[in-house]
């Protein structure tokens, strides 16, 4: 705020000068008219550059800063900034735009021309120091069984060191959405989507139960990690990873669905049978602690028959009265 004060101050000295450096030629006082002219109409004409160096900083905003191809350091807490006005700031991302939030925008200007409003969108430079969320796009990946999968990931991350942001690599944002893809790739791909026999996911050379279905937190974890170390370089720090969507590919979808049906009835039917058996168990248990009725082997297995048939099929038994003898 003082050096805006003290460049306002001399631009307006500078037009009292040409004022008074006028006024002195007029009168033929040119030993101080045309000095005081002169500087004056130099100020006039260069004093806006000055101006330039005024840069304002709302929170969670950064901006680097570099003097004829030099880094010479970088902006990052909220305030109102002079620095030298031929700094240039650098930002290669600022006009990448990513399915992502919290991004640093700009406010379009509003151009007249012939009449036509034009809206011209402004190119921030500021980089943002908020934490992000990076939804990038559905991918279709193999399975560690060669199932084809869709799986989406979001990924929420923020810029910790802007000049390695800026500096080493080319375009961050970008860079960013394309590690995101390969550690999506370099991790689904040990995993099945669902738990199956033999399959190690960790690499210690064991069998275990990991899945994409059933250990999301650990392979959002994995994830996570594989991103971290690939945009480490890049001043990016990963805070978080989650799967969005996971489902198995249009083309196998329904034979997917079909296999799943068929083992939730195995296990169904597994069950009833289960159940079935202990209840004809019972049954006869109880008939021959009661003493009153005595069952040869014939008949026991005509009454487990029958009650396996009632126990266990798929539609309500029609009662048959049997008024003869089995014999």
């Amino acid at each position: 705020m003082g050096m805006m004060l003290l460049w306002g101050l001399l631009y307006i000295g500078a037009i009292v000068a040409v004022a008074l450096g006028g006024m002195q030629m007029d009168a033929e006082n040119y030993t101080l008219g045309v000095p005081l002219f002169a500087i004056g109409m130099i100020w006039v004409c260069l004093g806006w550059i000055p101006f330039l160096g005024l840069k304002v900083l709302h929170p969670q905003e950064a901006l680097v800063l570099t003097l004829f191809g030099k880094y010479i350091g970088t902006l990052k807490d909220a305030g109102f900034y002079w620095v030298n006005p031929f700094c240039v700031a650098v930002n290669p991302a600022a006009k990448t735009k990513l399915n992502q939030s919290g991004d640093v925008k700009a406010a379009p200007v509003t151009l007249s021309a012939n009449g036509t409003n034009i809206a011209v969108e402004q190119v921030n430079k500021k980089l943002s120091l908020k934490l992000m969320t990076l939804n990038n796009n559905r991918q279709k990946i193999n399975d560690c069984l060669g199932n084809p999968i869709e799986i989406a990931i979001a990924v929420t991350w923020r810029v910790v060191d802007t000049a390695k942001a800026v500096f080493n690599v080319d375009n961050y944002k970008e860079y960013l959405s394309l590690q995101c893809d390969g550690a999506l790739r370099n991790i689904v791909r040990l995993y099945p989507y669902d738990v199956a026999p033999g399959i190690d996911t960790t690499g210690d050379g064991i069998a275990d139960e990991g899945s994409l279905r059933g250990s999301s937190e650990i392979v959002a974890d994995r994830i996570k990690n594989e991103i971290q170390t690939k945009v480490e370089e890049a001043g990016i720090e990963i805070v978080e990873a989650r799967i969005t969507y996971l489902a198995y590919a249009t083309e196998i979808a329904a034979v997917m669905l079909q296999r799943q049906q068929a083992s939730a009835i195995i296990d169904a039917r597994k069950m009833i049978v289960d159940g079935a058996v202990g209840m004809v168990e019972m049954a006869l248990e109880r008939i021959e602690q009661g003493g009153k009725v005595t069952l040869d082997n014939e008949r026991k297995a005509a009454m487990v028959s029958n009650l396996l048939v009632v126990l266990c099929g798929n539609h309500d038994a029609q009662p048959i009265v049997n008024t003869g003898s089995l014999y």
